[in-house]
C-alpha cells in the first residue's frame, strides 16, 4: 500500500532531479508574501536552508543565545506589530528548549509560527541525530501542528498555519521540516541513497523503494503556487449582542471596564479603542497588554483599589479579562453587578462562571471592535462624572501613600520604590517597558506608567520568568527609535542576561534595570513566615553590570552612596543607549513592606 501511494503521488507531478533549488526557498517565499520582517533563531544544520533563503529574500535573520529567547522575541513582534512572529529552531533539544516560550505564547494568545527542524523522513524512528517525537510535545500547545512530508506541501501548509495563528483566538502554530524536505535533490540523494545497495532481491527492493521515495519527495516541488495570505477569521459580536450591551451600559450609574490583553489584538487599531473608551468616559482598570492604551495620565484610568471599586460597581464589562487567579476566580465580582463578558475564547469567556459569578451577557467575539461599536451606539452617553472622580480621588490618596513609602530609608541599599519612581520620571515618552521578574516587577506595575498603547510587555497569565531578553529584542526591532527598558528582578535576569551579546551584535541597544536584592524575594516573602526557612531563596549581590560589560554592553552599579546621583546615572545610561550601546543598571535595593501579603502561587 505504501509503495502504491508513493508511486501514485509522484506520477501526478514531474520531478526535476537536476534543480539546485531547495525547500527553504519555498518557506522564505511564503513568509515574505505575508510581510514577515524577522525570523528569530538559534542556528542548527537541520534548518540552515530556511535561514539562508530568508536572508536572500530580505527577511532579517536574528540569532539569539537561547531558543526560548528566539520564541519570546517572535512573541513580542507579534504583539507589537499585529502580525505573526516567526521563530526557527533546530531539531530535538532546540525544540525542547522552546517549549516554555511556546506555552507562554499560547496563554498570552500571541500569533506565532514555530519552525522546527527534524530528522529526514526516511530516518525518523531509526535513531537519527536529535530525532524525537516533536508532534506529541507541541500538539497540546499549538492551534495547528504539521510535519512536512513532501516539498510540494510546504507552501500550502505554511500559508494555512499563518492564517490559523491569527484566526479566532490567536496562538502559536508549529511546522516540522524534516531534513530531506529542505536541502536540494542532489545533496539528499547522495546522503540517503546507498551507493552500493545489498545484492539480491532485498537489495533491489531497497533501491527501488528509495528511488520512489526520493521522486515522491521532490515531485511537483517547484510548480507555481499561490503564496498570498489566506483570509483570517475574527469572531465578532452580533448586532443583537451589541444592542443588549448598549442597553445595559446606558442604564448603569457606576460602570467599570476591566481591559485585558485581547483589547489590543488586531485588527482594530489601539488608537481607535482609546478614543472609544474616552468617549464612553467609564473608569477603566488596565491589565496585561492593555496597559498604556489610555496614555500616561488619563482621567478614566484607575490604578488602585480595584477590589473596592468592583464591590461598588453596578455594571462590570470584562473586556478580555478572565476570571482566573487574577480576579480571585470571579469572587471579587459583586453578585449585585450586571456583568458583560467579552472574549474570543469560549473557555476563557466563561471560566469559573459555574462557581463564583454569572455573566448577564456573554459575548464570544473580538473585544476591540465591540468597544468601538459600544461607543458609536452610545453617542451622547457619558458616564456620570462623580463616579470616576471619586475613584480617581481614592487613587490619589493611595498614590500619595506610595510616594511617602518611597521616601522611607531601607535597612540597607536603595529603596526600590524610589528607584522606580525615578525611572518613571526620566523614561522617554516613547518608551516600551518590558517586565521580567517577581517582587521588583510587582512593585513596578504599580509605579511605572506606560506612555501609550502597546508600550508594555509582560509574560501574561503564565507568569514566565526569562521573557526579558527576547521581549526587549523584538520590541527594539519593531520600535528602533524608541527607548526599550527591561525591568528585571535579579533572579529573572539570570535567564537572559546573555542576550546582551545579542543586543550588541544586532545593534539593538536597550536599557535594563536589575532590582538586586540578592534573593527570590517574591517567594521568600511567603516562605519564611509560613514555613520558617529561606532555603533556596537567597542569591548574592552579584555584579550584573560586569556581566553586561563582558557581553559588549555598558554596566552601571548603583547603591545607597549613589542616591543623590541616581538621576545623573540613569541619564548617562540613556545617553549610552541613544549612542548605540545596550546598558544595564545594577541597582542594589533593600526590603520594604510594600505589597505585603501579595501571593506568588
Amino acid at each position: 500500500t505504501v509503495v502504491a501511494s508513493y508511486n501514485c503521488s509522484h506520477s501526478c507531478h514531474s520531478t526535476d532531479t537536476q534543480s539546485t533549488r531547495h525547500g527553504g526557498e519555498s518557506v522564505a517565499e511564503v513568509l515574505r508574501a505575508h510581510g514577515i520582517k524577522y525570523v528569530f533563531t538559534l542556528v542548527g544544520g537541520h534548518i540552515s536552508p530556511i535561514l539562508v533563503a530568508c536572508e536572500k529574500v530580505g527577511i532579517r535573520v536574528v540569532d539569539t543565545r537561547h531558543e526560548a529567547t528566539a520564541v519570546f522575541a517572535a512573541d513580542a513582534v507579534a504583539r507589537l506589530s499585529g502580525s505573526v512572529g516567526v521563530a526557527a529552531v533546530t531539531a530535538g533539544p532546540g525544540l525542547t528548549n522552546a517549549v516554555t516560550a511556546v506555552k507562554n505564547a499560547q496563554m498570552a494568545e500571541s500569533p506565532l509560527l514555530l519552525i522546527g527542524g527534524a530528522a529526514g523522513t526516511i530516518l525518523q524512528g531509526r535513531g537519527a541525530l536529535q530525532d524525537i517525537d516533536h508532534m506529541s510535545l507541541f500538539k497540546p500547545l499549538c492551534k495547528f501542528c504539521a510535519s512536512i512530508r513532501t516539498i510540494r506541501e510546504i507552501v500550502p501548509t505554511v500559508r494555512n498555519a499563518l492564517a490559523i495563528a491569527q484566526s479566532g483566538t490567536p496562538g502559536p502554530v508549529f511546522i516540522e521540516f524534516p531534513l530531506d524536505t529542505l536541502y536540494p535533490f542532489h545533496l539528499v540523494s547522495k546522503e540517503f541513497i546507498p551507493k552500493s545497495p545489498p545484492k539480491g532481491l532485498m537489495g533491489n527492493l531497497i533501491a527501488w523503494y528509495m528511488k520512489n521515495h526520493m521522486l515522491n519527495l521532490y515531485a511537483g516541488a517547484w510548480e507555481p503556487r499561490d503564496v498570498s495570505p489566506l483570509p483570517v477569521h475574527i469572531p465578532l459580536a452580533t448586532d443583537d449582542q451589541v444592542q443588549k450591551c448598549i442597553e445595559l451600559v446606558s442604564r448603569a450609574k457606576k460602570p467599570v471596564i476591566l481591559l485585558g490583553s485581547q483589547a489590543v489584538l488586531a485588527p482594530t487599531p489601539a488608537e481607535e479603542i482609546r478614543k472609544a473608551l474616552e468617549g464612553l468616559g467609564i473608569p477603566c482598570f488596565l491589565g496585561g497588554m492593555s496597559r498604556g492604551i489610555l496614555g500616561k495620565d488619563s482621567p478614566i484610568q484607575i490604578r488602585q483599589n480595584r477590589r473596592d471599586a468592583l464591590k461598588e460597581a453596578d455594571l462590570v464589562l470584562l473586556a478580555g479579562t478572565v476570571c482566573d487567579f487574577r480576579l480571585g476566580y470571579g469572587r471579587v465580582l459583586s453578585r449585585h453587578s450586571k456583568i458583560i463578558a467579552v472574549n474570543r475564547d469560549k473557555s476563557q469567556l466563561l471560566k469559573n462562571s459555574d462557581l463564583f459569578w454569572k455573566p448577564t451577557i456573554a459575548v464570544q467575539g473580538d473585544v476591540g471592535s465591540l468597544l468601538v461599536q459600544l461607543s458609536k451606539g452610545l453617542k451622547g452617553y457619558h458616564c456620570p462624572q462623580e463616579w470616576p472622580q471619586s475613584l480617581k480621588a481614592q487613587d490619589a490618596t493611595k498614590e500619595a501613600a506610595n510616594r511617602a513609602k518611597a521616601e522611607e530609608k531601607t535597612e540597607q541599599h536603595l529603596n526600590p520604590l524610589k528607584v522606580l519612581y525615578r525611572v518613571d520620571e526620566l523614561m522617554a515618552e516613547d518608551a516600551v517597558i518590558v517586565v521580567d521578574g517577581g517582587d521588583f516587577v510587582g512593585s513596578a506595575a504599580y509605579i511605572l506608567r506606560p506612555r501609550g498603547p502597546l508600550h508594555w510587555l509582560d509574560p501574561g497569565a503564565f507568569g514566565t520568568l526569562g521573557v526579558g531578553g527576547g521581549f526587549a529584542l523584538g520590541a527594539k526591532l519593531c520600535r528602533p527609535d524608541s527607548e526599550v527598558w527591561i525591568i528585571y528582578g535579579d533572579g529573572s535576569s539570570g535567564y537572559s542576561i546573555a542576550e546582551f551579546d545579542t543586543f550588541t551584535r544586532h545593534k539593538t541597544p536597550i536599557i535594563a534595570v536589575v532590582g538586586n536584592d540578592a534573593g527570590w524575594t517574591q517567594i521568600s516573602r511567603e516562605q519564611v513566615p509560613m514555613l520558617g526557612s529561606n532555603v533556596a531563596c537567597g542569591l548574592a549581590f552579584t555584579d550584573y553590570h560586569t556581566v553586561a560589560d563582558g557581553y559588549g554592553g555598558k554596566g552601571y552599579l548603583m547603591g545607597r552612596e549613589d542616591e543623590e546621583k541616581m538621576s545623573d546615572i540613569i541619564r548617562k545610561a540613556q545617553k549610552e543607549t541613544r549612542e548605540g550601546k545596550a546598558t544595564l543598571l545594577n541597582v542594589l535595593i533593600g526590603k520594604t513592606n510594600f505589597r505585603e501579603g501579595s501571593v506568588s502561587v
